[in-house]
């Protein structure tokens, strides 16, 4: 049976966790404990959030003022390989030597006119308390929208339309590799 687990950003860095290395590995280990009989039984597919992780390359990054911050497509596919990294270390660890892994960017087709680039959704990033958030909105241009009792930045999250590229990931499914893909919802192409 084809399996496909979906492990959310904040599965990776809980709430309010402090945004580091050690804190990630030690949430995709616990994950990934979870997943390696999974992936001994059935065809195993892994895709996974990257809000936290997208948000704090977003912040190191305009930290930086010598250049331009790096538009958010080239953060989510830094993420991507990241966590990907990650997990497929992780649930190397539980797995057979010789039970592969493969993490793949993922390119996903969103419409331009999609309705969520006038109205973004996609919380990245820590929370803040409402004066901070003020500030960065006014100072950096962001969005900021409720998230329980603080804010967070918000990006859009247009739908996908298709996947670039499935042929490679249904090779390597048929060939007994587990896939980690599409990792923040893959890497959004127009």
């Amino acid at each position: 049976m084809r399996v496909v687990a979906a492990l959310g950003g904040n599965a990776l860095l809980r709430r309010g966790e402090p945004l580091t290395a050690e804190n990630q590995r030690a949430n995709a280990r616990i994950a990934c404990k979870a997943l390696a009989p999974v992936a001994l039984e059935h065809e195993l597919v892994i895709s996974h959030g990257n809000g936290p992780q997208v948000g704090l390359l977003a912040l190191q990054g305009s930290a930086y003022t010598e250049v331009d911050p790096y538009p958010l497509d080239l953060l989510g596919a830094q993420t991507e390989g990241m966590i990907g990294y990650l997990i497929q270390q992780e649930l190397g660890n539980e797995l057979p030597f010789e039970k592969r892994l493969a993490s793949l960017l993922t390119l996903i087709e969103v419409d331009p006119k999609d309705p969520a680039f006038q109205d973004p959704t996609k919380p990245i990033g820590p929370i803040y308390a409402k004066a901070e958030a003020d500030r960065l909105a006014e100072e950096k241009g962001w969005v900021f929208k409720p998230d329980g009792d603080a804010f967070r930045r918000v990006v859009p999250s247009p739908l996908p339309r298709r996947i670039f590229g499935i042929e490679p990931v249904e090779w390597l499914l048929g060939h007994g590799a587990v896939v980690i893909c599409a990792g923040g919802g893959g890497i959004p192409v127009m």
